[in-house]
């Protein structure tokens, strides 16, 4: 099981990822007030933010989750889990 990612957002602080990556686009939400959700996209030298709303970041999280099971990830109760946490 592969550790916790997490990322520091210029303006709101420590975010954690809450979905398997998707295309190479992460579900990252705020790590205290888990209201704020952004769709991140590492590039080499670039990291770029955009705040997506909570059905949003929900239906993605959800998608992420039901393709993670279909291949058997290794994963799949963390992400289980912190879906629960999040969204439920």
């Amino acid at each position: 099981m592969s550790s916790e990612r997490y990322l520091n957002h210029p303006t709101f602080g420590m975010l954690y990822q809450v979905s398997p990556e998707n295309d190479g686009r992460d579900i990252y939400a705020t790590l205290y007030a888990q209201k704020m959700f952004f769709l991140v996209e590492v590039r080499q030298r670039e990291v770029f933010f955009e705040v997506i709303p909570y059905l949003d970041a929900r239906n993605q999280a959800e998608l992420n989750l039901q393709k993670a099971r279909r291949k058997g990830s290794e994963e799949l109760s963390k992400w289980d889990n912190l879906f629960t946490q999040t969204f439920l």
